[in-house]
C-alpha cells in the first residue's frame, strides 16, 4: 500500500519542496494552501490540492474531510504542518509587541497554532491507523529574539514547540510519532535582502534551501527516527548555536 502524507501550505517554498520530496520518495501526496502549487501539481502521486484558508474553523474541517474521504483504508501516515503566517508592516517591517494589532496577533495563532492542532485532532484516527507521524514546522525566531521576525510569529512557534511535546505524549498512546523542525533562514519568498546580514552568523556560511528542510521532514517521517518523537530538530547551519 502506498503511504499518504497530508502537507499544509504546500504551494511554495519548504511546503512544495516537501510535498516533492516525498513523491520522489513514492508516497502520495495531499496539500492545502491558499493558493495553487508552483509547480508539480500534474504528478499521479499528487492525489489533490485544495484551496483552503486554514485560519478559518469550517475550511479546516472540510480539508479533514476530504483527507479523511481520500485516505484508503482510512489511513494517514504523515501530517506536515507547515502553513505559516508572519505579518509585516506595509513598508515590510517588523511587528514587535507595542505596535500591530491584536487581531493580527490573532490570525497568526489561527494558522501557525491552532490550525496544527486541529488537523492533528481531526486526523488523529486516520494517523494511528497508518502508526503514522506528525511533524510541526516551527521557527529559530521560537527559542531566541529574530531582528526581522515578528513578535507575533515567534511567539505562535515557541507555543508550536510546546504544543510538539504535549502531542507527542498523548499522541504515543495512538502508536503516532510528532516532532518538529525548526528551520533558520531558509531562502523563500519569506525571506527579504536584509536577511543576508545574517550570513555571517551561520557557521555553515549560507542560507539554507527548502530542500534541506524538506529532506528533514520526510526521514522524520520514515522507520530511520522510529524512536524519536518529542523533539525538534534545528535546521539551521548551525546559527542556533550563538
Amino acid at each position: 500500500m502506498t503511504q499518504l502524507a497530508v502537507i499544509t501550505g504546500a504551494s511554495k517554498g519548504i511546503g512544495l519542496a516537501t510535498a516533492k520530496r516525498f513523491i520522489t520518495e513514492g508516497w502520495q501526496v495531499l496539500t492545502c494552501a491558499r493558493t495553487e502549487p508552483e509547480e508539480g501539481r500534474g504528478h499521479p502521486l499528487w492525489l489533490d490540492h485544495c484551496l483552503v484558508d486554514l485560519t478559518d474553523t469550517p475550511q479546516t474541517q472540510t480539508f479533514i474531510d476530504r483527507v479523511l474521504e481520500m485516505a484508503e483504508g482510512g489511513m494517514v501516515h504523515a501530517l506536515v504542518n507547515n502553513a505559516g503566517l508572519s505579518l509585516k508592516t506595509p513598508y515590510r517591517e517588523r511587528l514587535g509587541v507595542l505596535n500591530g494589532s491584536i487581531d493580527g496577533w490573532k490570525q497568526v495563532f489561527e494558522l501557525n497554532f491552532y490550525a496544527p492542532l486541529r488537523l492533528a485532532r481531526g486526523l488523529a484516527g486516520a494517523l494511528h491507523k497508518g502508526a503514522g507521524s506528525v511533524v510541526n514546522v516551527t521557527s529559530i525566531a521560537g527559542h531566541f529574539v529574530h531582528p526581522f521576525a515578528g513578535s507575533a510569529y515567534s511567539t505562535s512557534k515557541a507555543a508550536l514547540s510546546g504544543l510538539t511535546r504535549e502531542m507527542a505524549v498523548e499522541f504515543a498512546q495512538l502508536g503516532v510519532r510528532v516532532n518538529a523542525v525548526a528551520p533558520g533562514e531558509i531562502s523563500t519568498e519569506m525571506i527579504s535582502a536584509d536577511y543576508e546580514a545574517l550570513v555571517p552568523r551561520i557557521p555553515l556560511d549560507r542560507m539554507g534551501s527548502p530542500n534541506d528542510v524538506a529532506a528533514t521532514i520526510f526521514r522524520l517521517c520514515t522507520s530511520d527516527f522510529g524512536y524519536v518523537t518529542g523533539s525538534e530538530i534545528f535546521i539551521t547551519g548551525g546559527q542556533h548555536l550563538f
